[in-house]
């Protein structure tokens, strides 16, 4: 089964996974994500989109921007945008704690930085073992999942990372709204 192709027909554009990201192994073809926590649930992104992780840095506010844009950091002179993960998906803002990191990723050629509660591993899951997101799925915007991995006990939800990175200009307008309070 290819896995771009099951993506696409289920779910946006299939950018969660790239092409060598799903590799051939004794007849079963597997993906590898880099998976990280938000309260406790596990979510997956592609480990070829992942450059780097990074403990949570001092960070710049910026005014007018959706509430979910957390700041700016200077990552080795270039400035890369964090989305606090937890606001895109529209849960409560979460504590900076020790455990707090920052994803650097790549899709569709810009590079952001997706503040997350903990990174917690690499994971290789069977393209068997990846569903379409269900219907009732609540709490996460459907779009923003490409599909649930199953692996043992533990259930991944793979993220489509286009459609969290990538805003449009009614959902600027509408998430722009008093910096002060909600970045804070």
């Amino acid at each position: 089964m290819d896995i771009n192709k099951f993506l696409k027909s289920t779910k946006g554009d299939g950018s969660v996974i790239s092409d060598s990201a799903v590799e051939e192994t004794m007849d079963n073809e597997v993906i590898q994500l880099v998976s990280f926590m938000l309260d406790d649930v596990e979510y997956g992104v592609d480990i070829l989109s992942v450059h780097e992780i990074l403990r949570y840095p001092e960070m710049t506010r910026l005014p007018n921007t959706p509430r979910f844009i957390k700041g700016v950091i200077n990552l080795r002179g270039n400035v890369l945008p964090v989305v606090d993960v937890r606001l895109r998906f529209g849960f409560p803002k979460g504590n900076i704690t020790d455990l707090t990191r920052i994803i650097v990723v790549e899709t569709g050629g810009k590079q952001v930085g997706l503040l997350v509660d903990n990174v917690y591993q690499v994971v290789r899951i069977p393209v068997a073992n990846v569903d379409p997101p269900s219907e009732l799925i609540t709490g996460v915007s459907e779009e923003f999942i490409a599909g649930i991995g199953r692996l043992k006990d533990r259930l991944i939800v793979l993220l489509n990372m286009s459609h969290i990175i990538f805003l449009e200009e009614k959902e600027m307008s509408k998430e722009s709204s008093s910096f002060y309070s909600d970045n804070q």
